[in-house]
């Protein structure tokens, strides 16, 4: 008879998570010398064997420029740099071929990934992960790529080279758009193909292409787990939901999507004037401005009188105990993030920031599942980031987002468009929250 073995237990240091005492202590030594010592900053970017050294002024403009984070910090890691002749940026589910952030030298390796393109980059989208990435709080990175990293998940371009012979009918020249798990802050990026599609006549620009794949992925696989798709099959009757950062990225695809499959009455959630005629235009019926009224007030005002049938909450601390007690019995509560447990507003993460988030982490609420179940409620939680093994979920998932544009019932959010080197501007805009819908970064101005 086989012996089986548990997985081996995580090891802490007072009970905490390594990775993030040791990201911790990163950052604050970056605030330390960004403070008090900037002649120092120098001595915290450490570089890669893949780039060109710094002094090299003389290089091609085919070589692969990328925003590379050698360690946890501030604005300070997002480093500019230009990789030698023949890399390019991969993704981790590209790890069979070798690992991220870069490839091998491919001018020089006649061993090409057949299931994959080389792309061209023209434009990339900012998340506020990328931010947590950047701070060294972002498991999936952690776990599955470490240091040096290359962010991002969007890509918009042209293709440069095919592997193998395709039967999906990709060839050089193509415009596409898609995801790769990191690695999407370059000029040239190794993408499985069954991770992009053709870009349709209807989108007009990369940047606009750029916007939609990961937060609209992430608001349809949300709205899969409420039981609302692929089909009808799963009929609830209350049909209500409630929409946290409903002008944001996924926000924004959440609720053009909830109108698509009939969900109502939609109530979204925004965090100041400015963003409530932004959540009306996607197709909320109510939207709730929580700078200006009582968010639970309002929102049991709007909703059935026994509750949402789904409410999808990316805030963490701040709204998800009452997100909970908001639900319907057989409600959903749909949890892909964490925001308000992370800083907002800030470039770099003092040690009272660290104190902060700390007291945050140990007030999370905690559910019973004896409660949830003599409650009738639910709560699920995912991240895409870890889905690398399960592309064709995605993949089908993909598919009906692009039926959906094609027809005309899914449309680009606002698009605050900036050049790639201006990627400390755009970090700085998105954890202001502040930004309305999607940062967009073009590869086309790096000289």
């Amino acid at each position: 008879m086989a012996r089986t073995t548990s997985p081996s237990k995580k090891w802490t240091i007072f009970g905490q998570d390594p990775d993030i005492i040791l990201a911790a202590l990163a950052n604050i030594l970056s605030w330390l010398v960004v403070t008090f010592f900037p002649f120092l900053l120098p001595h915290l970017l450490p570089s890669s064997p893949e780039e060109e050294p710094a002094c090299n002024e003389i290089t091609s403009t085919t070589q692969t420029k990328c925003v590379s984070i050698g360690r946890p910090g501030g604005m300070e890691q997002l480093r500019l740099v230009t990789l030698k002749p023949g890399f390019c940026t991969i993704g981790y589910n590209v790890r069979h071929f070798c690992p991220p952030p870069y490839s091998h030298a491919l001018s020089d390796d006649p061993i090409f990934p057949t299931d994959c393109v080389i792309l061209k980059n023209e434009a990339f989208s900012v998340n506020y992960a990328d931010c947590t990435i950047r701070w060294g709080l972002y498991e999936s990175a952690k776990k599955f790529v470490g240091w040096p990293i290359v962010p991002g998940f969007d890509v918009a371009g042209t293709i440069e080279h095919v592997g193998g012979n395709d039967p999906s009918g990709f060839k050089v020249g193509d415009r596409v758009f898609g995801c790769t798990l990191f690695g999407a802050y370059s000029t040239k990026i190794l993408v499985p193909k069954i991770q992009l599609r053709k870009i349709p006549p209807c989108i007009t620009s990369f940047s606009e292409a750029a916007a939609f794949p990961a937060v609209s992925l992430t608001a349809l696989y949300a709205l899969h787990l409420a039981g609302y798709f692929p089909d009808a099959r799963t009929n609830f009757r209350n049909k209500s939901i409630l929409i946290h950062s409903a002008a944001g990225g996924v926000g924004g695809f959440l609720v053009q999507m909830s109108k698509i499959l009939g969900l109502g009455p939609i109530v979204g959630v925004v965090g100041s004037p400015s963003k409530v005629e932004e959540a009306k235009a996607l197709g909320c019926d109510i939207v709730i401005d929580k700078s200006s009224e009582d968010l639970w007030e309002a929102a049991e005002i709007a909703g059935p009188p026994n509750g949402y049938g789904t409410i999808m909450d990316a805030n963490g601390i701040s709204t998800l105990k009452e997100s909970y007690n908001h639900l319907a019995p057989s409600g959903r509560l749909i949890v892909f993030g964490f925001h308000s447990n992370l800083p907002m507003g800030r470039a770099i993460l003092s040690p009272i920031e660290w104190i902060r988030m700390a007291k945050k982490a140990a007030a999370m609420p905690m559910f019973d599942a004896m409660d949830c179940t003599v409650s009738n409620k639910s709560i699920l939680g995912f991240n895409l980031s870890f889905f690398a093994d399960e592309r064709e979920v995605l993949s089908d998932m993909f598919d009906q987002i692009l039926l959906w544009i094609e027809r005309g019932r899914l449309f680009c959010p606002n698009v605050v468009q900036m050049g790639m080197d201006h990627v400390a501007e755009a970090h700085d805009l998105i954890q202001s929250g502040k930004s309305v819908g999607k940062i967009v970064l073009t590869t086309s101005t790096v000289s």
